[in-house]
């Protein structure tokens, strides 16, 4: 067996204990918010969206660092689900985390929901939007103080709305 098989059968193996895990689990604040899932199905999505955003929030697909323009957004405003137009961060949590996709300290609360995600073979925690289920980012633990979290997000899944402007409706 060459060495490389052996290391990713190990690592499989290790975390096949957490394989319960995967299943969707809450953020914090879920249980209080009024979210009610859209059931859309993904060719409703895919006519509604331009490629790039559908193939990100439906098919989990990850932006090429830097592509999004949302990047270097630093106004103050809100940055909503491309899909559904629920808000999803706050630009007050934002901050230049230097990995070339837009990153935040923390999600409005009850509006992401996470799962594990095993796609790089070692687990990783993923976040969706609570109401489409469009898939957003990643959620690690080398953010900025006091809660150390860096919710790092495509930015082709995001819309921004200037603090002047209105919030959009949600798409039903």
């Amino acid at each position: 067996m060459k060495r490389r098989t052996l290391l990713q059968t190990l690592a499989v193996i290790g975390v096949f204990p957490l394989i319960p895990a995967c299943w969707r689990t809450p953020v914090i604040g879920e249980a209080a918010s009024p979210i009610i899932p859209l059931k859309k199905s993904r060719k409703e999505w895919r006519e509604l969206l331009s490629p790039k955003p559908y193939q990100i929030l439906f098919e989990e697909a990850t932006e090429r660092p830097e592509s999004s323009n949302l990047v270097y957004e630093d106004r103050a405003g809100t940055f909503i689900c491309a899909a559904c137009y629920l808000p999803l961060f706050e630009s007050t949590h934002k901050y230049e985390s230097w990995t070339g996709w837009p990153s935040f300290t923390q999600p409005i609360a009850g509006h992401v929901a996470t799962k594990i995600d095993f796609s790089m073979i070692w687990p990783r925690t993923e976040y969706h939007c609570m109401r489409c289920g469009g898939h957003q980012g990643h959620v690690f633990s080398d953010g900025p103080p006091p809660r150390g979290e860096r919710w790092c997000n495509n930015g082709f899944a995001l819309k921004f709305v200037p603090k002047e402007e209105p919030l959009p409706a949600l798409r039903n």
